[in-house]
């Protein structure tokens, strides 16, 4: 199994969401959707801008917080690594997944750890 950590943000690219999920297309779809009251709607953070897979969950959960303990700065960093134009990476996500019938992941990933980080 799969379990991701993620941010999203908002066209004004102000804030950035940290989460952890093992369902990360699912979860998407939720902010998107603003399924849930609090933060993410609260701000329309509704742009996936950086995701990375983990083979364990206790490796994911430990780099969320880690990543959640970064400076504004340190986070734009790391999802201009991957995602320059902070492109929102599930863009096409909608017109394909629909809760418990979406497709891989496979060609979305953009970032894969399989270990400690």
């Amino acid at each position: 199994m799969a379990y991701w950590v993620y941010m999203m943000t908002n066209a004004s690219r102000h804030p950035i969401y940290t989460g952890f999920t093992g369902e990360l297309q699912e979860r998407v779809w939720q902010h998107k959707n603003k399924v849930e009251d609090g933060y993410t709607k609260k701000y329309n953070l509704v742009r996936l801008v950086y995701f990375e897979e983990h083979s364990y969950p206790d490796v994911g959960i430990d780099r969320e917080k880690e990543i959640k303990g970064w400076s504004r700065a340190k986070k734009a960093a790391l999802i201009e690594s991957v995602n320059p134009k902070w492109d929102d990476l599930a863009r096409d996500w909608g017109n394909q997944y629909k809760p418990n019938q979406g497709p891989s992941l496979a060609k979305y990933s953009a970032v894969k750890t399989h270990g400690p980080v």
